[in-house]
């Protein structure tokens, strides 16, 4: 078995999660801009300072489920978004997985990533391969309950998750292994010639609607200079 996380290490991780979501706010932001409205970053450095906050204010006494629902309620109240409320989901449904517990194992831990990647499927209607967060979260959750079934550490299993949640480097080696071609979808052509240059031999610079909305915009500034 392994050994256990207690409140502290918990209470730090969410709060370094919370740094982080902060401190990424621009990468987001970015690559949002390529698939969607490219408020992602926004919503979750809100979301980050929330999870701060929560931290700071809300002491753990004993159960670490009810604590880490509580965490995801603060999350969906500060950014009350489709992927605001995704990531409440995921610590609720964790939450309940471990609840009544005062230390996590990595058992422990495996569940909740396990009962985390279910709801977010459920609550988001997506599976993997719809291109969804999912495809990164729930081959990080397998991942992570493997490596501690084989007798890993909690770190030796987090560093096992991280490279599984790494699906588009995987994904790109596992069809160069087989002489498969390898595409993808992405919002702009920088992106798409970066995406050549790491090997991608199939790709796409945008949606139909991006690029009728772009051409439709250079229009409209076009007149206007008139």
């Amino acid at each position: 078995m392994n050994a256990g996380l207690d409140g502290a290490a918990v209470a730090a991780a969410v709060a370094r999660i919370g740094a982080e979501l902060v401190a990424q706010e621009a990468a987001l932001t970015a690559l949002d801009q390529q698939m969607g409205d490219g408020d992602l970053g926004i919503t979750l450095s809100k979301i980050g300072l929330a999870l701060q906050a929560f931290v700071e204010s809300t002491p753990v006494e004993g159960d670490l489920g009810k604590w880490l629902g509580k965490a995801g309620m603060a999350a969906n109240r500060a950014g009350s978004s489709s992927f605001g409320t995704l990531l409440a989901t995921a610590l609720l449904r964790g939450g309940k997985a471990v609840a009544g517990k005062a230390t996590l194992t990595g058992e422990d831990l495996a569940a909740f990533l396990a009962a985390a990647d279910a709801g977010v499927q459920e609550r988001g209607k997506a599976q993997p391969g719809d291109k969804t967060v999912i495809d990164a979260l729930h081959p990080a959750a397998e991942a992570f309950g493997a490596a501690v079934a084989a007798g890993k550490s909690v770190a030796e299993a987090g560093q096992a998750a991280l490279a599984a949640a790494q699906a588009i480097d995987h994904i790109l080696a596992r069809a160069q292994a087989h002489g498969v071609v390898a595409g993808i979808h992405n919002g702009r052509a920088d992106v798409a010639q970066a995406r050549i240059a790491k090997g991608f031999r199939f790709v796409t610079l945008g949606s139909d609607m991006r690029i009728l909305a772009s051409g439709a915009q250079q229009l409209v500034e076009a007149m206007r200079q008139r």
